[in-house]
């Protein structure tokens, strides 16, 4: 897949996600479904499914793309710096552990991280219910 059609994906699917949900729902669920894919990354590759476990990785690293890409920096400029950093560091780690050996644990790590990012903004997103911009 070229790398302009991921992108095109990546904002896609957080679009798709943040006009029928709040966007800090939007977010969670996102995160979410990064971590689930390289759940399946995993365990496809540890079937030898290798090509199935790439498909994962690219998914997973495509959601985290789009993520990076929708940041408003006018919300917060250094919040925003950071998290893209952040994005940008998990998908490198996904990209770089794939075909290693240890590839399983680093995934592990990876979705370690991305369950820590699920729960802070799980929390933010409890504590704006309720307030016309979570709506």
């Amino acid at each position: 897949m070229s790398q302009s059609l991921n992108a095109f994906h990546a904002s896609q699917a957080y679009r798709t996600a943040s006009v029928t949900v709040s966007p800090l729902r939007a977010v969670v669920m996102l995160l979410e479904g990064a971590a689930r894919m390289l759940k399946m990354a995993i365990e496809a590759g540890e079937a030898q499914r290798f090509e199935e476990s790439h498909g994962h990785v690219v998914k997973a690293t495509t959601i985290l793309r789009g993520l990076a890409q929708h940041l408003n920096p006018q919300k917060g400029e250094d919040v925003a710096d950071q998290m893209a950093k952040t994005y940008h560091s998990l998908i490198m780690a996904a990209l770089g552990a794939y075909g290693r050996p240890d590839a399983p644990a680093r995934y592990r790590r990876i979705i370690k991280s991305l369950n820590e990012l699920r729960d802070a903004w799980s929390f933010v997103l409890k504590q704006n219910a309720g307030s016309p911009a979570s709506a």
